[in-house]
Order: structure tokens, then C-alpha cells, then sequence
């Protein structure tokens, strides 16, 4: 069995101005903080779905052990579009997905709570919560594959999934508003710089 995460980092960076997974992070770039992450956290293999910056962050991801560039040249046409070639290319004794995006930093402590709680819940959702509101990452249950690879931008997206499976959905709360982190714009990366190591501290 293996515990996977798909990590999303094939958006165009817009408002961003430049390669959210090459902005530097904690000593290295995005994505290398994120792959260590999440590896640190729990899981056995990382997939980076990348996109437009195939080109610059393609080497990145080959220089790290156990994370593997799944490169979606349809990614502009939406997020769905990146969720559905991660999830296709996980190997088929995928027992947990582990679904972040990379302009979403989470330290591995984050990753495992959440990863943990999933495996011990038996449910086929786990979302981490902060004051009411999810956060990432997610999990969902290996045997939810083929409704992730069936996701759209038309019947929305990963939400139509969450929708199906609500009732049963496992709710891990935080203390602490690192699980809604999220590096839209130059502003909030530079606030975020600034408020990283408090944030990021896990609770003692």
C-alpha cells in the first residue's frame, strides 16, 4: 500500500508575476519545501503536476527523491484539469491521496495530524478546519480515484466530490489559521514571509 500526494503546481502565477513554485521558501524553493512536507509528513510518494513552468521547475522535482513531474499541458483550462492527471498517474495500490496545492506551505507536522487522523477515521474525506472554514491538505480514500479522475470545471470540481461523501466526512480542527495559508498575490507571499515561523510553529 502506498500513501501518495499530488502536489499542484501548474497554474499560470498571475497575479503572482512570476513561478509560484520558484519562489524562494525557508532556504529553497516552493515546491522543494512542499515535496519535503509532505514527505516529512507521511506519505510515500509526491506527484508535482506542473504547467506552464514545466520547463523551469521539471528539474527541481528530478532532483528530489521520491517525487516524480507529471507535466498536464492542459492546464489552462482549470484546476480540474491538474487534479485529474495527478490522480492517473498514482500507482494503483494508492491507500491514501494526498492533495495540496504549492502556493498552500504547510509544515510536515500539518501533514502528518491530518494524514493520521484520516488513516485511523476510516472515512473517505478528511478536511483540517480553522474557525469553521476548510483548509488543506485534503485526503481522500484510495478507493475514491476514479471520482477524482472524473472531476470538471462544469460540475465543480473537487466540491462535487465533497458533496457525495458529506456525511461521512472526517473534520480535523487546528488552533491555528496555517491550514487556510494560501500565496495568491506578491502581498499576501510577503506577509507571509513575515508570519511563516510563527504560524508554522507546532503547538507543544
Amino acid at each position: 500500500m502506498t500513501i501518495a500526494a499530488i502536489l499542484l503546481a501548474a497554474g499560470e502565477s498571475s497575479r503572482m508575476g512570476q513561478p509560484k513554485p520558484l519562489l524562494p521558501w525557508d532556504g529553497k524553493t516552493l515546491v522543494e519545501y512542499q515535496v519535503m512536507s509532505l514527505l516529512d509528513g507521511g506519505t510515500d510518494e509526491v506527484f508535482v503536476v506542473t504547467g506552464k513552468s514545466d520547463t523551469e521547475v521539471a528539474p527541481v522535482v528530478a532532483a528530489l527523491g521520491h517525487a516524480h513531474r507529471v507535466h498536464n499541458p492542459g492546464y489552462a483550462h482549470g484546476k480540474t484539469t491538474s487534479v485529474r492527471a495527478g490522480v492517473q498517474a498514482l500507482p494503483d495500490d494508492a491507500e491514501a491521496i494526498v492533495l495540496l496545492a504549492v502556493d498552500q506551505p504547510r509544515p510536515a507536522w500539518v501533514v502528518k495530524r491530518v494524514l493520521e487522523s484520516h488513516l485511523s477515521s476510516g472515512a473517505p474525506i478528511t478536511s483540517p478546519r480553522f474557525q469553521g472554514h476548510g483548509g488543506h491538505p485534503l485526503v481522500f480514500d484510495g478507493t475514491l480515484r476514479d471520482e477524482l479522475v472524473a472531476v470538471s470545471e462544469e460540475k465543480q470540481g473537487i466540491r462535487e466530490v465533497f458533496q457525495r461523501h458529506q456525511a461521512r466526512m472526517n473534520s480535523v480542527v487546528f488552533d491555528s489559521e496555517i491550514v487556510r495559508l494560501d500565496l495568491n498575490t506578491p502581498e499576501a507571499y510577503e506577509a507571509a514571509l513575515n508570519q511563516y515561523a510563527v504560524l508554522s510553529a507546532e503547538p507543544s
